[in-house]
């Protein structure tokens, strides 16, 4: 597993002097930003590189990477993912997870009297009213269908045991 993990994207240029926009996919929005350093994917391999300016317009938020002042030099990293290492996401309360935890789990279920594997946790997408498990079909699955199971502690999703890489849902395999 990688030591680094994506809160965000480059999303255009802003202006003449080399500034970014940035979809942040931190919550709240902002704590992108405290973040440091920001590593960019791009097609070349992970850059390391340096905020040293950012503003919260109406639009989004945008910032400056040191050393690029002008619009072509920003137009060179392209719509690169921001990575930051992992070890600065803060601790979370017992019962929550990142979703990046949750992603590659085995997805189970009890139903007839018998553990069945639905599949593994391939992504997670978020709906509004609560997040979405996308399971996808693995090795060993019962079969070759891909379910959405909403993400609710303690209602569809149950025992969660990282340490196993396993997910016990309440979830019907016929759904």
């Amino acid at each position: 597993m990688s030591n680094r993990i994506g809160v965000g994207r480059l999303v255009g240029v802003f202006g003449i002097k080399g500034w970014l926009k940035v979809k942040s996919n931190t919550e709240p929005t902002e704590n992108i930003i405290s973040y440091k350093p920001w590593f960019l994917k791009t097609a070349h391999g992970l850059k390391e590189i340096e905020v040293d300016d950012y503003a919260f317009r109406p639009q989004g938020l945008i910032v400056h990477i040191k050393g690029c002042d002008d619009r072509d030099k920003a137009e060179a990293y392209g719509k690169a993912s921001i990575e930051v290492d992992i070890d600065q996401l803060p601790n979370l309360d017992g019962g929550d997870y990142y979703w990046h935890q949750l992603i590659g789990l085995k997805v189970f279920t009890e139903f007839g009297g018998n553990k069945v594997l639905l599949g593994e946790v391939k992504d997670l997408m978020e709906t509004g009213a609560n997040d979405v498990l996308i399971v996808a079909a693995c090795e060993g699955s019962i079969d070759d269908r891909e379910r959405l199971v909403p993400y609710l502690p303690g209602e569809f999703v149950g025992v969660i045991d990282l340490a196993v890489g396993e997910m016990l849902v309440d979830w019907d395999p016929e759904f």
